[in-house]
């Protein structure tokens, strides 16, 4: 059984680390660099940095921040922002990103997942879902950070990025998101059992047992958290230890 992975995730406006909830309501957080480096010292296994915001100026200093970042980890680590062309993958991938994430930018065109894995690999492009589920009980995905419905739904959408050779999908739950209350396990359950590829959860992690829950019922092959990391309400070595000791194939 692969092992399963444990990543924190970093959003950056204005060069400065943020978590809100639901998407909206941001605070401060600290220093991308500096809270990457200590993640990776403390035995996380990959990191994701979004640049929330992504205009064009704030792509450049995006990519001076993950030349920054690339010196200073020593685990792999995903970026996504406003990427909607190659060039951007390129720019990022030679500041020294291992991976990229995509999101509305492959709704609107989804050929760019095509794109980037015929250039760079599967492995480099990690296709990102905002989901809401709806009143009806449907799961729709959202563009530009969970503010436009994008008209697909999670599993439709999810299956496609599969076919066009995303290495893996990042769903994050707009329901779940910084509530703490657990990921949205039935929804990671139907996308993990029905895809060949790996899912990271994102959305709802509020103490240990949530990981757990995840792992064991929502079959996720990642946990990505924010908030819970950020201001030290979990610290990653004793989450390991604990899910080691629940039977969690997990790494040290």
């Amino acid at each position: 059984m692969l092992a399963k992975r444990i990543i924190p995730c970093l959003d950056v406006k204005d060069g400065q680390t943020v978590k809100g909830t639901n998407f909206v309501n941001l605070r401060h957080a600290g220093d991308p660099v500096e809270l990457g480096k200590a993640y990776s010292d403390q035995g996380a296994d990959e990191l994701v940095f979004l640049d929330i915001t992504a205009s064009h100026e704030g792509r450049k200093t995006f990519a001076d921040m993950v030349s920054r970042v690339a010196a200073t980890v020593n685990i792999p680590f995903t970026v996504g922002g406003g990427i909607s062309e190659l060039a951007d993958v390129d720019r990022l991938l030679a500041a020294g990103a291992d991976k990229v994430s995509v999101n509305s930018a492959a709704l609107r065109q989804p050929k760019l997942i095509d794109t980037i894995t015929g250039h760079f690999g599967s492995q480099v492009c990690v296709v990102a879902i905002d989901a809401q589920q709806e009143a009806d009980g449907t799961w729709q995905c959202y563009l530009n950070g969970g503010r436009i419905p994008a008209g697909r739904t999670l599993f439709d959408w999810a299956h496609e990025a599969q076919e066009r050779g995303a290495g893996e999908i990042l769903f994050t739950s707009m329901n779940h998101d910084g509530v703490k209350d657990g990921f949205a396990n039935e929804a990671l359950r139907r996308l993990s059992d029905t895809l060949s590829i790996p899912v990271i959860a994102s959305g709802g992690a509020g103490k240990r047992q949530h990981f757990l829950d995840v792992f064991q019922q929502g079959h996720a092959d990642a946990a990505l958290a924010a908030s819970v990391f950020h201001f030290g309400e979990i610290k990653i070595p004793e989450l390991k230890q604990y899910l080691k000791e629940e039977g969690i194939s997990i790494r040290f």
